[in-house]
């Protein structure tokens, strides 16, 4: 049986509770009528748990197929929110050459039911442990089975070059990045995770450090350096320590708490009021007016 898995990191305990589908893939018909049996309280939604929560549904689809497919129904999944926000990310860079408003743009197509907002947001790209490794392994199967997957090829290398973006943006607003101080909010690939498994503040703190910037970093959960980030990377225990005397601030996860920060305050703190918004999370209007330089993706 292939019984593949839908859970979002954060989100994991509803998702097991209250899926939007279940996948069972087998060629066995006794294997598929126990696999059904199991999942019984589940499909029907009826369980003690269910009974009071907000996410109930009436009841869950299930979806009968042999093995291999269900396999392709994962990595497919993931393949195309991947390619989702891939585009949309393509989108914002053309945005800011022509003087578009990727914010509006987004608004405007998530607007149409066939499109939908979700996976719509323009930023630094995506990470964690499951888009990339789900869109790698389709694109090399396809490569195994000598079928061309020039979409997937092209979702990768978008969301590389998204990356230094941010990088790009920070040698426009400072020049010279040797020996400037950058503040980094965000380490984990998303909020309400401490994963950093392949997350974009990895690439754009290594590089920083790399064109020889002191690089401070504060994540809410996140309190020292991943094993793949540059050790030099000072993690500091909260945004106003991180942001002292700093050059430029970069967010990189779009952290709630994030939105509580006293940014008036910060500007004090800081050398430049510079800021690069990955995310396009933070309030634009009111940072402007506060002085701030901001910058965001596709603005």
């Amino acid at each position: 049986v292939s019984n593949p898995e839908f859970l979002k990191e954060g989100e994991a305990v509803a998702d097991a509770f209250f899926p939007e589908r279940v996948v069972i893939g087998s060629d066995s018909e006794r294997a598929t009528n126990l696999m059904k049996e199991l999942y019984k309280p589940i499909i029907s939604q009826d369980f003690e748990y269910a009974s009071s929560n907000s996410k109930k549904k009436e009841k869950v689809p299930i979806v009968i197929t042999d093995s291999t497919s269900s396999e392709m129904i994962k990595y497919s999944s993931n393949a195309f929110l991947a390619t989702k926000i891939s585009f949309i990310n393509e989108r914002a860079n053309i945005c800011e050459r022509v003087g578009a408003n990727i914010l509006d743009v987004t608004y405007g197509m998530g607007r149409d039911s066939r499109i939908g907002s979700k996976f719509m947001k323009a930023g630094i790209g995506w990470g964690g442990s499951c888009f990339p490794k789900d869109v790698r392994a389709l694109f090399f199967t396809a490569e195994e089975y000598g079928v061309p997957a020039s979409i997937i090829n092209s979702v990768i290398q978008v969301n590389n070059y998204q990356r230094y973006k941010v990088i790009q943006k920070a040698m426009d607003v400072l020049g010279i990045i040797e020996d400037k101080i950058i503040c980094v909010l965000g380490a984990a690939f998303k909020p309400n995770t401490d994963d950093t498994r392949e997350a974009p503040s990895i690439t754009v703190v290594n590089k920083l450090i790399e064109l020889g910037a002191e690089v401070r970093v504060f994540d809410p959960v996140v309190k020292a350096p991943p094993p793949e980030m540059d050790n030099k990377a000072i993690f500091l225990p909260d945004s106003y320590s991180a942001a002292e005397n700093a050059d430029l601030l970069i967010l990189v996860t779009d952290w709630p708490q994030f939105l509580k920060i006293d940014f008036s305050k910060i500007k004090t703190l800081m050398k430049s009021a510079n800021i690069i918004d990955g995310r396009n999370f933070l309030n634009r209007k009111d940072l402007v007016s506060m002085g701030f330089n901001y910058k965001g993706i596709g603005l």
